[in-house]
């Protein structure tokens, strides 16, 4: 298996077990991952010309960033260093590149080149600036093949593994969740910490397949058992204010009615929030403002804007501000994203399911029993697509298999390839 795709399965494994509260196994495939980029690194990290250069590399979200920053002399690497940076303003990849190139050579001389994921805001002012620092010719520069872009990619999966480590470690921070709900209650004026927080995300791609997600995290951690999905049935055409709408006044339309049925016959949406967070700005707040009152729940929400720190809430056009560094913002930002992931997947189901039924259904001789079969045996229209007429033969007669063969080759994302003679 090549080496990136052996860090991309574990590092796949990791991030699965943790989502599943698995944090042992979590942690032992972490140590493997760090012993299988290490191996990596003593076996690629050499450069047949023999280079010197530093190479930057990053994994970054809106409010964090992890760096490794690797030295290489005469094509061996001489140091490795790693950090997890607070973002402390707003910044762009470009930017944060340039920030971290002053940083590390404001007091040290500079080597030759530099390599970077992307280049910094006017770099020809960086050329100039670590030239004066060398005392000699410096370039910077985005490494696009062969040996150091090969190493580029180690350093960046060295640094996904170090962020992931750094956010595992985050979530599973008992002091550091109660912080952060402590934090939420003075930032939001909550009555209380908001112990069940339910966050809500909607997904479409120009109105079709719209989809809605809510997630629900109780003391600061993810509770997957009670997510919910939601299929927007009430509207044509693309309307995020609608389809939210929609979903909320489904989701507490049932929690109302729950109320009105003993314990042990109420459903799956038989608790109250004590948080709702909505992903979008005044708009999607307006309505979740108007659901909460038509059914009379008191119950705090807030909108989340573009820029993570602004949280608006009801009855104020300005947004209320969290201090980057805050353990409330890194709350949110899980929140947020969790509900975000839930919503695409759900969204790229039913969008996967719908182009596979328009191709099948079109095909004579492939009814649902056979539709069925096909995708059991190969999973995805991708694969389907990818399949030799003779794969397809082994699932459906040979007749039918040439007309489904044809049918997948003529889509609008198919390859040139023909039957074999």
């Amino acid at each position: 298996m090549p080496p990136v795709e052996v860090i991309a399965e574990l590092e796949a494994e990791m991030n699965s077990a943790a989502e599943v509260l698995e944090y042992e196994r979590a942690a032992r495939v972490r140590d493997q991952l760090t012993s299988v980029t290490k191996a990596m690194a003593r076996q690629e990290l050499v450069t047949q010309r023999k280079d010197s250069f530093d190479l930057i590399a990053v994994e970054e979200d809106d409010l964090e960033a992890a760096l490794v920053v690797l030295t290489v002399k005469r094509g061996r690497v001489t140091g490795t260093r790693s950090m997890v940076v607070d973002k402390v303003e707003d910044v762009t990849t470009a930017q944060l590149t340039g920030i971290m190139i002053g940083q590390l050579y404001g007091k040290d001389a500079p080597p030759r080149e530099v390599l970077v994921q992307e280049l910094p805001d006017t770099p020809e002012l960086w050329v100039e600036w670590l030239e004066e620092r060398r005392a000699g010719p410096v370039t910077i520069r985005v490494p696009q093949r062969g040996a150091k872009r090969r190493l580029m990619e180690t350093a960046r999966a060295n640094a996904g593994e170090e962020f992931g480590r750094h956010r595992l470690k985050r979530s599973t921070d008992h002091n550091a969740r109660a912080q952060a709900l402590r934090s939420l209650e003075e930032a939001l004026s909550l009555p209380q910490p908001p112990l069940r927080i339910e966050a809500y995300d909607i997904s479409t791609i120009q109105g079709r397949d719209t989809v809605g997600s809510m997630v629900v995290f109780e003391d600061a951690m993810p509770k997957k058992s009670e997510y919910r999905r939601f299929r927007i049935k009430r509207l044509s055409g693309q309307d995020d204010f609608a389809a939210m709408e929609e979903m909320l006044d489904r989701r507490f339309a049932a929690y109302v009615s729950d109320q009105k049925r003993s314990i042990e016959e109420r459903g799956k949406f038989a608790y109250a929030p004590s948080l709702v967070v909505i992903d979008g700005g005044m708009g999607q707040l307006g309505r979740a403002v108007k659901i909460l009152a038509k059914y009379d729940l008191d119950i705090p929400v807030v909108g989340l804007a573009k820029r993570l720190e602004e949280v608006y809430v009801p009855g104020s056009g300005t947004p209320v501000v969290i201090p980057r560094g805050e353990e409330s913002l890194y709350l949110l930002q899980r929140v947020r994203d969790e509900a975000h992931r839930f919503a695409v997947t759900y969204h790229r189901t039913l969008r996967g399911k719908r182009m596979v039924d328009s191709v099948l259904d079109a095909v004579p001789g492939v009814g649902p029993t056979r539709k069925k079969k096909l995708l059991r045996e190969f999973g995805s229209l991708k694969k389907l697509r990818a399949a030799e007429l003779v794969e397809l033969a082994a699932v459906v007669p040979d007749g039918v298999a040439v007309d489904l063969y044809e049918a997948l080759q003529a889509g609008p994302d198919a390859g040139q390839r023909r039957p074999a003679p």
